[in-house]
């Protein structure tokens, strides 16, 4: 406004402030351009990675527009995804292509690929990330690396199709369902052999901790609901049904509740899970089979794949409801954005 008035009232000097005045311009641009270059960059797009496991590709979908703005090829069967330790990359699991495949999650674009890693189906790094676990599914094993450089520590032997697993809080475990044998084993991180091995219900797959560290929550695919084991006794004190085909869990990020993907073929549903009363206390219809899933960090937004609808299906956490249904790729497995709660 100033700059204006002066002008309006002083003709004759107009060139001169003008030329400052661009100056002054170009001096400022030049000044705040890297910062909002930063900016941008750290911000990135609003990109959600979902895993097409049938045909070996990734969709990335806008999470603002809820539309798929691209396609990426990754590999022979890919099953399951994860996030880095540090979320700056995005793991496949190439079972068929022994090998792992990093993606940039801000971008899609791949990063790098890690072979001779043998039949990877389900991942995890151990909490101290000194250890890189990786379940032989079609093998019956699980593989232990070093997380530095991926370089094989173990190999433990599986009864039975070792699914996925889970850690205790201090790392000295990890759990591992059996599918098809219809057990949780244990391995000790620091012998790096087997602990214990115990029976559950009917074929086992998703397998979470307790925020507290108390339980074990598996979910039980064959029954249809989530078996507690108290994993210092190794004994079930409780069985809560869901739904049909109980099958995954993932955190809220409150410290307190997990959903349960009940991957049904007629339908499906995600239960709500309370850890401290240990009871189901919602319940919502998602069809085609949800699976693997991702909650929004404002807690606003449920993402989950849907594996027989070729969808990836939101659900809108105030309302209880399906809020879009996204088509991507065959049988859509991991998804995966930046923007994501706690994994408590």
């Amino acid at each position: 406004m100033a700059t204006h008035q002066v002008h309006k009232t002083r003709q004759p000097t107009r060139p001169m402030f003008a030329h400052i005045d661009h100056r002054i311009f170009l001096i400022a641009a030049a000044v705040c351009m890297p910062i909002f270059a930063a900016t941008v960059e750290a911000a990135g797009p609003a990109l959600a990675i979902a895993l097409n496991s049938g045909d070996g590709t990734l969709s990335l979908i806008d999470t603002e527009t809820y539309r798929v703005v691209g396609k990426t090829q990754v590999c022979k069967e890919p099953h399951h995804l994860m996030p880095s330790p540090d979320d700056r990359s995005v793991i496949v699991a190439c079972a068929a292509s022994n090998q792992l495949v990093f993606f940039d999650p801000l971008t899609g674009k791949e990063q790098k690929r890690i072979r001779d890693i043998s039949d990877p189906y389900h991942l995890g790094f151990s909490p101290d990330r000194k250890l890189f676990v990786s379940n032989s599914l079609r093998l019956d094993r699980v593989d232990i690396y070093d997380a530095a450089d991926f370089k094989l520590k173990a190999r433990v032997h599986a009864p039975r199709t070792p699914s996925h697993m889970a850690f205790d809080a201090a790392g000295e475990l990890v759990f591992i369902t059996l599918q098809d044998s219809n057990e949780v084993m244990a391995i000790s991180l620091k012998t790096l052999k087997t602990e214990w091995v115990i029976p559950v219900g009917p074929t086992p797959a998703g397998i979470v901790m307790t925020p507290d560290n108390r339980y074990l929550l598996v979910a039980i695919m064959g029954e249809g609901y989530v078996e507690v084991i108290d994993w210092k006794t190794q004994k079930t004190v409780k069985k809560v049904p869901t739904d049909t085909a109980a099958h995954n869990l993932h955190p809220r990020g409150d410290g307190r509740y997990y959903f349960v993907s009940n991957r049904s073929v007629k339908g499906g549903s995600i239960s709500l899970f309370d850890t401290q009363t240990l009871t189901v206390v919602e319940k919502y219809d998602v069809p085609g089979g949800p699976d693997d899933m991702e909650v929004r960090a404002d807690g606003k937004e449920l993402w989950a794949t849907a594996r027989f609808a070729r969808r990836v299906q939101v659900i809108d956490l105030t309302t209880k409801t399906l809020k879009t249904s996204i088509p991507v790729g065959s049988s859509p497995h991991g998804v995966f954005f930046l923007n994501h709660a706690g994994r408590k």
